[in-house]
């Protein structure tokens, strides 16, 4: 039986953290962004999203969270949340699940603890910006 499930392998989707400016802060923050760099839209994009990890030898943990976009358009990205610097110090998981042409897909992205930082910059698909690729 489970020769017969075909689960399709992720390709050109991305979940990305890119540091901008915050006026609710005053300051430089890390944001999450879910990216699309296929000719082809995501249709009913969830992400699920939480931290874990140890601090200071003390397990530690966020609540989840969960976002739902509608559509994600072909060769383009949309914000998924604030990452905020309490949380850089864990392991920040994102969960994508989407339709891509009838299909669905799913994959986990993770930026492992301390990962997300300015000397870790890439040029990223479809956007203009540097950022972080999760893994």
């Amino acid at each position: 039986m489970k020769k017969d499930i075909t689960i399709p392998k992720v390709k050109n989707v991305y979940v990305a953290a890119i540091q901008e400016w915050n006026d609710d802060f005053m300051e430089n923050s890390w944001y999450a962004y879910l990216i699309n760099d296929s000719d082809v839209k995501l249709e009913m994009a969830l992400v699920v999203s939480r931290a874990y990890g140890k601090i200071n030898g003390e397990d530690r943990k966020t609540g989840t969270f969960r976002h739902a976009f509608k559509e994600v358009e072909p060769n383009s990205s949309v914000k998924i949340e604030l990452l905020e610097n309490n949380v850089l110090q864990l392991n920040n998981e994102f969960m994508v699940t989407y339709f891509q042409d009838g299909k669905l897909f799913d994959k986990t992205y993770v930026f492992r603890t301390n990962t997300i930082n300015d000397k870790a910059l890439v040029d990223l698909p479809v956007m203009t910006k540097r950022g972080i690729l999760g893994k």
